[in-house]
């Protein structure tokens, strides 16, 4: 239950507002510089930090500073949005969404994620996302969310996989 409160926090933002960078932010793909910003980002929301790599990353700056981050991972057959974390004081305005959306128009590959908790899968499924059975995935990715929805059964923690089903 720790777990789950910290990460439902991280999207507040997405419950309100238009997807629309504040003035002075810019959304751009990470550069070497922004790998602890973003590892410390992810550890501040209790996300897995292990599978992280600033290539993979998109942020949004503002003022030189990054504010949001989220990543997208490519497998054989199926690309991953994952890591998406907004900064606390930059909440409640839409970057999780811009975010979401970005890398959503960036893959290339069906595209998957995983989840905790209702109100995530609600936001995700706010942006097109639906929920995909374990059997129904890529096999790249079964044995990835296989082991996620172990670790989450043992902890009885609401783990969802989604998927986009209208890539580009």
């Amino acid at each position: 239950h720790t777990l789950i409160n910290p990460v439902c926090q991280i999207l507040e933002e997405v419950m309100s507002g238009p997807a629309q960078l504040p003035d002075g932010c810019v959304l751009r793909p990470a550069r070497q510089e922004d790998a602890w910003t973003i590892r410390r980002l992810v550890i501040g929301a209790l996300l897995d930090p292990t599978q992280l790599r600033w290539q993979q990353f998109w942020v949004i700056e503002c003022r030189e500073k990054v504010i949001a981050c989220a990543q997208l991972r490519t497998f054989p057959g199926a690309q991953e949005l994952g890591s998406l974390v907004v900064s606390k004081n930059w909440r409640n305005k839409g970057l999780g969404t811009l975010l979401s959306q970005h890398l959503r128009q960036q893959a290339n590959q069906p595209l998957y994620l995983e989840c905790l908790g209702e109100r995530l899968v609600n936001f995700y499924q706010r942006l097109g996302f639906v929920p995909v059975a374990w059997q129904d995935l890529p096999q790249s990715l079964k044995r990835k969310y296989g082991i996620s929805e172990f670790v989450a059964g043992l902890f009885r923690l609401p783990l969802q996989i989604l998927h986009y089903p209208n890539y580009q």
